[in-house]
C-alpha cells in the first residue's frame, strides 16, 4: 500500500511539474527556520516590498521619504532594471492549507502599537504574482522579450518540523539511543535530569500503563522546552511537534518518549516499550511523512533563517548545537541542480539560502563577521549539498531594520553604537527599558576569527560573562505614503536574498 501511495504521489508531482514547466511561471519557495528566527517578519517584509514599492513608485510619503524600488532594492536586478511591471497577491493554489496572514502581520509591524507578529506555529501559504518584461530567449517559449508572469508560492513552515525528516530513516531504538546519549552529555545533563530520572526508574518491559507513558512524555517535553528557551538556546531538539503540537496535543502520536531499548531486542507484547515504539512509528507515518509528501518534497527553492545571535548570547555549547541542527536540516533536502528531466520527473531544491537574521542588532562592521560565523556553522552541510549540484549561499540580513547606527561618546571615547527602542522589560545590568525611550547599545564586536565562537564549554553564560549582549528592539515607526498606508520598512540585505532566490526566474 505504501509503495502504491508513493507511486501515485510521484505521478501527481510529475504531472504538476510538466504543467509548471510548460507554463514557465511558478516557483514554490520554502521559508523556514528554528523558533524565533524571523520567518513571519521575513515573508511580510518581502511581500510588502514587492507589492508596495511597485504600487507607489517614487512615493515620497507624508514626510518626504522615498519608496522607489531602485533605491529600496538596488541589488535585486529585475527591480533595479525596471523590468517588473506589477506585483500583487493572488489566491493561493492549495485551498486546504491555511493562508499566511499577511495583512494581520503587516498591521502588527506598522500599527500605532507596533510589535513583532506572532511566530510561525503551523504551515501556511501565500501567492504573490509578478508581471515582468522578459529579457529574451526561453526554452519554453523561444525568443520572447515581452510580458511574462511568475507566480511565487511562499510556503511558511516551522523549522522544527524539518528536523523531523531524518526520523523517517531511523528506528525507535536508534532514535532513543541518540536522544538519551545527547541528554547525558555535560551540557544537557542538568536540564534533562528530571526526565532521565523518570526514565531510569521505568521498566519498559513491564505491561503498558498510560499514566507512566504520559509522565515520560511530559517530562521529556519539559526538557525539550527548557533546552529551547532563551537561556540555553539549544536547537537540535526533535521531535518538532512536541514543541509545536497544534491539534495533535494530547494525542497518542505525541505521547511517547525515548527508552533504553536495543535494536535487536524483542519487546514483549503489550509492554510499555512496545507501545512507545508503535507510537513513534505512528508519528512518522501520520505526521512526518505527510508533511514531506504533501509540502516539503514539492519545493523548488528554500531559505533557512537562523538566529545565530541567540546562540552566541547563550554560549559556545549553544553554538555547537546550532551547527548540529543546521547539518541535520540540510540532510533533509532533496538537493540537486534542476534541469529539464529532474524538473519534470523528480523536483529538487536547486537553491538554498542560509540567512543569519537580526543583523540590525549589530554595527555594520560586524555584518560580514556574522556571515562568516554562519558560513562556518554550515560548512559541513554546504559541502555535502554542493557535491550534488545545489547552489547555496550564506548571508546576514535584517528583513526589518529596527535600529540605526550612531557614534556615541562614552567616558571620553567615541564608540560605534546602534540606536533603537528596546522592548519593555529588556535590560542591561541595572538599567531597564520601558519600550518607549530610545537606547544606545554597544552590542560588542564579533570575533574576526569565527572559530572563536566555539571555544569554551559553557551551556548558558550569565550577562556578566557574555561577550555579546543582544537586546530585543521594537519595530521602527513606519513612514506613511500619500495614501496614508505604510511604506516598506528599512532592511539590511533583503534585496540580496531576493536576488539569489528568484531573480534568475525573472530573466
Amino acid at each position: 500500500m505504501s509503495q502504491l501511495s508513493d507511486l501515485l504521489f510521484e505521478s501527481r508531482i510529475a504531472a504538476e511539474s510538466v504543467a509548471d514547466f510548460l507554463a514557465g511561471g511558478r516557483l514554490r519557495l520554502g521559508v523556514t527556520g528554528l523558533s524565533r528566527s524571523g520567518k513571519t517578519v521575513f515573508i511580510t517584509a518581502l511581500v510588502h516590498h514587492l507589492t508596495r514599492a511597485l504600487a507607489a513608485p517614487g512615493d515620497k510619503g507624508v514626510d518626504g521619504k522615498g519608496v522607489d524600488g531602485k533605491t529600496q532594492l538596488p541589488v535585486f536586478r529585475p527591480f533595479a532594471e525596471g523590468r517588473i511591471a506589477s506585483a500583487h497577491l493572488d489566491p493561493q493554489p492549495d485551498y486546504s492549507v491555511p493562508r499566511f496572514a499577511y495583512e494581520e502581520h503587516l498591521a502588527a509591524l506598522t500599527g500605532v502599537d507596533r510589535h513583532w507578529p506572532q511566530s510561525t506555529r503551523r504551515i501556511s501559504e501565500l501567492r504573490v504574482s509578478l508581471e515582468y518584461r522578459s529579457k529574451g530567449w526561453s526554452l519554453r517559449k523561444g525568443f520572447t522579450p515581452g510580458p511574462a508572469r511568475l507566480d511565487i508560492d511562499i510556503v511558511d513552515y516551522p523549522g522544527e518540523w524539518l528536523l523531523d525528516l531524518p526520523l523517517l530513516g531511523k528506528s525507535y531504538a536508534q532514535w532513543s539511543h541518540e536522544a538519551l546519549e545527547a541528554a547525558s552529555v555535560a551540557a544537557r545533563a542538568q536540564i534533562a535530569s528530571e526526565w532521565r530520572g523518570v526514565t531510569a526508574q521505568t521498566d519498559f518491559k513491564a505491561r503498558y500503563d498510560e499514566e507512566i507513558a504520559q509522565k515520560l512524555a511530559q517530562t521529556f517535553t519539559q526538557y525539550l522546552r527548557l533546552a529551547r528557551s532563551d537561556r540555553f538556546a539549544l536547537s537540535s531538539l526533535p521531535p518538532g511537534r512536541f514543541l509545536m503540537p497544534g491539534d495533535l496535543e494530547g494525542s497518542p502520536a505525541l505521547t511517547f518518549a525515548p527508552l533504553p531499548v536495543s535494536e535487536s531486542e524483542e519487546l514483549p507484547y503489550r509492554s510499555l516499550g512496545r507501545e512507545m515504539e508503535r507510537r513513534y512509528e505512528a508519528y512518522k507515518s501520520r505526521v512526518v511523512r505527510p508533511f514531506f509528501r504533501d509540502h516539503f518534497a514539492r519545493l523548488d527553492r528554500q531559505i533557512v533563517l537562523v538566529d545565530a545571535l541567540a546562540a552566541l548570547n547563550s554560549g559556545p555549547e549553544a553554538v555547537r548545537d546550532l551547527e548540529t541542527a543546521l547539518t541535520g536540516v540540510l540532510t533533509a533536502f532533496r538537493a540537486g541542480r534542476a534541469n529539464l528531466f529532474s524538473t519534470i520527473f523528480r523536483p529538487k531544491i536547486d537553491r538554498i539560502l542560509f540567512a543569519a537574521t537580526k543583523a540590525d542588532h549589530l554595527h555594520h562592521t560586524s555584518h560580514d563577521r556574522l556571515e562568516a560565523i554562519l558560513r562556518l556553522l554550515t560548512a559541513r552541510a554546504i559541502e555535502r549539498a554542493e557535491g550534488v549540484g545545489a547552489k547555496i549561499d550564506v548571508i546576514a540580513l535584517a528583513a526589518v531594520r529596527a535600529t540605526r547606527e550612531a557614534m556615541v561618546r562614552h567616558e571620553g571615547e567615541k564608540l560605534s553604537a546602534i540606536v533603537g527602542v528596546p522592548a519593555a522589560g529588556e535590560h542591561i545590568g541595572d538599567e531597564a527599558f520601558d519600550g518607549v525611550a530610545e537606547g544606545a547599545i554597544f552590542p560588542g564586536e564579533l570575533p574576526a576569527d569565527p572559530r572563536d565562537v566555539f571555544r569554551g564549554d559553557a551551556l548558558a553564560v550569565s550577562d556578566e560573562e557574555a561577550d555579546f549582549r543582544f537586546l530585543k528592539f521594537r519595530p521602527p515607526v513606519a513612514t506613511l505614503g500619500a495614501d496614508q498606508k505604510p511604506l516598506p520598512l528599512p532592511h539590511i540585505r533583503l534585496d540580496r536574498a531576493m536576488e539569489f532566490l528568484f531573480s534568475d526566474r525573472l530573466s
